[in-house]
């Protein structure tokens, strides 16, 4: 195992230094964090890339099918028109129209959904797994919960990590952010929530794979070089 990353808080500041997230949109990273598009964009971005669900999500926005009330009672043949950039359009369609219909049953509004989801209710809904379900939590509610994704795993293993469990990676990201709590917030003028901490962590991890992950090779050398 290479020593120079013993904690998750070791590699929260070697990505912090490296500014990854500076050039996004959003603070949180993921677009319109906060709002139902996160749900929506969590089961779209299955399998696909975040280009064709941005262009499914402004589908559904011009068609007025952006929430759940209007997804829950849309048409199925429309709803599949235009999550079709998505890809395997037919099977999402059926999804989303599932979990909200079943939102507005058990939840009555988005807001409500947002105070009161649990991760076991998520996981319940068909097509919603570990990292979905998470993703939902923490940037659609907000949440202090850490998503992990295939980047994240890939990331450790190249530091020489065996933690190929979700629930094992998830721990013990949040055991190094939650130790150094304190001293993460004064890195940040606003004082950072711990879900919000999460959410940028997750999202630096995303933007340094997509430079620094090719095929099989996995680049450490820029985060080591901080480090050492």
């Amino acid at each position: 195992m290479d020593a120079c990353i013993k904690s998750s808080y070791d590699l929260f500041c070697a990505l912090k230094k490296l500014d990854y997230l500076q050039a996004t949109k959003d603070f949180l990273w993921w677009p319109n964090n906060g709002t139902f598009e996160v749900v929506v964009g969590a089961i779209l971005t299955q399998q696909t890339k975040w280009e064709r669900v941005e262009e499914s999500l402004c589908n559904l926005k011009k068609a007025d099918l952006l929430s759940p009330e209007t997804l829950k009672n849309g048409n199925l043949e429309q709803i599949t028109l235009c999550i079709k950039p998505s890809g395997f359009y037919n099977t999402k369609a059926h999804r989303l129209r599932s979990i909200c219909e079943n939102m507005v049953k058990d939840f009555g509004s988005f807001e409500i959904f947002q105070r009161n989801v649990s991760r076991e209710w998520l996981l319940a809904q068909k097509g919603i797994g570990m990292e979905s379900a998470d993703s939902i939590l923490c940037y659609g509610c907000k949440r202090e919960i850490f998503v992990v994704d295939s980047y994240t795993t890939r990331l450790l293993q190249a530091f020489g990590y065996d933690l190929d469990n979700y629930m094992q990676i998830q721990e013990w990201i949040q055991k190094g952010i939650k130790e150094n709590l304190q001293t993460i917030k004064e890195l940040y003028s606003d004082n950072l929530d711990l879900s919000s901490i999460y959410a940028r962590f997750h999202g630096k991890i995303v933007e340094y794979a997509k430079r620094h992950i090719r095929g099989q090779n996995v680049d450490i050398k820029p985060i080591i070089n901080l480090i050492n």
